[in-house]
């Protein structure tokens, strides 16, 4: 697989999960072992519970820990340009709308478009990719496709980055 590009604050919030989620296991495993003590498995809903949790546990570490290798962690102060690459805030207008939006261009483990970001692997991401203000890119999406032009591309570093 191909690097993964992810922010500094995103690798570190990642980083900080996976820590999380190791120290969540002696709880876990005590709990499986305090419904095991109680008998009958078959009707033990702590049990099941407790099983259940650990295993979205143990699938939540092993997949950060099959992704933390492959990442490409890029300082978003350091980045700069006049083109629509990982960290810049692109601004758009959808051409039919006149409807404009803006947005971060992220990796897509750091991307949460509630935020105001996107991956730059989304549909919308991969076009604006190589881009500059006065370009236009055609999306398409559920709707139909829809075309943009880009009003402006700038880089805010990471005092305009909103990590979930």
């Amino acid at each position: 697989m191909d690097r993964i590009p992810i922010s500094k604050q995103g690798f570190e919030k990642i980083r900080q999960e996976l820590e999380d989620l190791r120290a969540q296991r002696p709880a876990i495993i005590q709990a499986i072992k305090e419904a095991r003590e109680e008998g009958d498995l078959s009707e033990n809903a702590g049990y099941d519970a407790a099983r259940e949790r650990q295993g979205m546990l143990e699938a939540r570490i092993t997949y950060i820990n099959s992704r933390m290798p492959l990442f490409d962690v890029l300082d978003l102060d350091t980045l700069g340009g006049e083109r629509a690459i990982f960290g810049a805030t692109v601004e758009i207008e959808d051409i039919e709308t006149e409807e404009t939006k803006r947005f971060t261009l992220l990796g897509p483990d750091d991307a949460d478009h509630k935020n105001g970001s996107i991956s730059v692997l989304s549909p919308m991401g991969l076009a604006l990719l190589g881009k500059e203000a006065g370009d236009e890119v055609v999306v398409d999406a559920p709707r139909g496709r829809i075309e943009y032009e880009i009003l402006s591309v700038q880089f805010l570093g990471s005092a305009g980055l909103k990590i979930r």
